[in-house]
């Protein structure tokens, strides 16, 4: 092979080999350091793009999650403002059975009547002052939760409906055997409104539990799947380390050799 002073080929030639090992060194550091493959748009485009429409998908859904969460929260309230309401209506089935008795006396009868409209008047209270967030729970008022993953949505409604002891049809006080007897009938109808409408919450509650777990479902197979895009082959890399610093060692020896040929000209010339 003639020696020549205006190209060295193979110190060119080791010098652009060099160049690329240590570039494909970086770019395997960078993935073992940041555990990604992507790190930018270069390393793959079409990858980021899907990875990070993924991701997005998967925000929103983790907030769609909170959201059903909350709702659930509100009719938990709700259910135990029922529940609360259902154990002061069984008092007050007591009450008026022993006030529509005629042994009792009118003062008697008139404290009977004290402690339920005490009951009413709990019960107003609790509808009114009932609250999740600052907002009022016993409302006729829907509660929407909104539901999405970034491209489609969907809007569970639910309605609890106001409480009060008038809207429960508790009309008539205690104060008489009559109004006892007629009492009790507006109680046995008011334990079974709030039956029904504990009954609702329940469905509702059930409802948005089951929407979580399926939005629960859905984060977990998007975040493999953004996870299979995205996240380094460690083992794959760590094999690339080692051949990467192997060849970068190799040519920067060969680049010194390729650069010491062009010593045997001087040679020539002593």
């Amino acid at each position: 092979m003639a020696i020549s002073i205006l190209n060295n080929i193979g110190s060119l030639f080791a010098r652009n080999q060099l160049s690329f090992i240590r570039s494909s060194l970086q770019n395997t550091l960078f993935r073992l350091a940041s555990g990604s493959r992507i790190n930018s748009g270069a390393d793959d485009a079409a990858g980021l793009a899907i990875a990070d429409g993924l991701r997005a998908n998967v925000t929103a859904l983790q907030q769609s999650s909170r959201n059903a969460n909350d709702g659930v929260g509100v009719l938990q309230v709700a259910d135990g403002g029922l529940g609360q309401v259902n154990n002061l209506l069984n008092r007050a089935v007591t009450l008026s059975t022993q006030a529509a008795t005629s042994t009792l006396s009118d003062s008697q009868r008139a404290a009977l009547n004290a402690e339920y409209t005490a009951i009413k008047d709990e019960i107003d209270r609790i509808g009114s002052s009932t609250t999740f967030n600052g907002s009022s729970v016993f409302t006729a008022s829907t509660t929407s939760v909104f539901l999405s993953d970034g491209t489609a949505s969907s809007t569970i409604g639910t309605t609890v409906g106001t409480l009060s002891s008038a809207g429960l049809g508790l009309a008539t006080d205690i104060s008489t055997a009559a109004n006892a007897s007629t009492a009790l009938g507006e109680i046995n109808t008011a334990v079974s409104t709030v039956s029904t409408t504990r009954g609702t919450v329940g469905a509702s509650i059930n409802r948005l539990e089951s929407a979580s777990n399926v939005i629960n479902n859905q984060i977990l197979n998007l975040q493999a799947a953004e996870d299979r895009i995205r996240a380094t082959d460690i083992a794959k890399e760590v094999a690339n380390l080692t051949r990467f610093s192997i060849l970068s060692q190799t040519n920067t020896a060969a680049l010194a050799q390729a650069n010491l040929q062009q010593q045997l000209i001087l040679a020539l010339l002593e």
